[in-house]
């Protein structure tokens, strides 16, 4: 288990260290996570807005538990050979002791990253005072480097997630976050392509960015000319399924056909595809 970790951490630090960007999709089930790496993708993160609409659940802070974050990480690790980078909301504490714990709670589950944000879940107070905030990600760093396998830690600064415009904090907070020792940088949001190149012309370490929020939407090829190397969807991909089920689910509730079967998915390629990746060698 520990060399076949080892394994999947190298290849994962290896996709950052390449030329150019790539992307790294979020399934949110182990079903999305085998056509996903069917498809070919080299990596894949959790989401947790994925999960919390699978569940049922408005996608709220603390929506989800710890468990129950970690049950569904597991499923998808388990569920193709890829490397898998958890997303770890704010590590489910305000304690940087909480988030050192779910780092190291994480790494059983088989995934050889995660995501740790500094948003509190406190609408009065959304974003960790900066001292707290670096604390948080020191803590995460120790818990991380303390595991028997490179373990890639991802630091968040959620100012444009929470109505605070400030590139100037966000960037002084990423690269607080960079000198602690994350590994990867994100900061969700961000306004415009110049933003984002700032961002990445201020920091010394590889930069995440998401695609499917709102705002514009930039192809691979754009991103990575501003200095991007990793790409994420966070939710795209669920609420892109789910909006087929909605269309379906309205045009036979308001219209009575069911011109929506022209596009499914064959049945025997979805069972293909699950084949092809629950009966690989190992």
């Amino acid at each position: 288990m520990i060399h076949d970790l080892a394994s999947k951490a190298s290849v994962f630090r290896g996709l950052h260290q390449r030329d150019g960007a790539f992307v790294i999709p979020n399934p949110w089930d182990a079903g999305t996570a085998r056509i996903l790496a069917a498809l070919g993708f080299a990596a894949l993160a959790t989401s947790s807005a994925g999960l919390a609409f699978s569940l049922g659940r408005r996608d709220t802070e603390r929506a989800i538990t710890r468990d129950e974050m970690l049950a569904n990480a597991a499923a998808i690790a388990d569920a193709t050979d890829l490397p898998v980078s958890a997303d770890l909301e704010n590590g489910f504490g305000d304690e940087p002791e909480i988030v050192a714990e779910t780092i190291r709670l994480s790494a059983r589950t088989g995934i050889v990253g995660a995501s740790i944000e500094d948003a509190t879940g406190d609408r009065e107070l959304p974003i960790y005072d900066f001292p707290l905030a670096v604390e948080r990600i020191c803590a995460a760093v120790e818990a991380s480097r303390s595991l028997p396998f490179p373990f890639c830690l991802t630091a968040r600064a959620e100012n444009f997630q929470f109505d605070r415009p400030n590139l100037d904090d966000t960037i002084r907070r990423l690269q607080a976050f960079a000198e602690a020792g994350a590994d990867v940088l994100y900061a969700p949001a961000l306004p415009s392509l110049e933003a984002i190149a700032l961002v990445c012309a201020s920091v010394s370490k590889p930069v995440n960015v998401v695609m499917g929020l709102e705002g514009a939407w930039h192809s691979v090829d754009a991103l990575a000319e501003v200095g991007v190397k990793r790409i994420s969807l966070g939710a795209a991909l669920s609420r892109a399924a789910l909006g087929a089920f909605l269309r379906a689910a309205q045009e036979i509730k308001e219209h009575g056909t069911f011109h929506f079967l022209a596009d499914t998915a064959p049945f025997s390629e979805v069972s293909n595809y699950m084949r092809a990746s629950a009966d690989r060698p190992g």
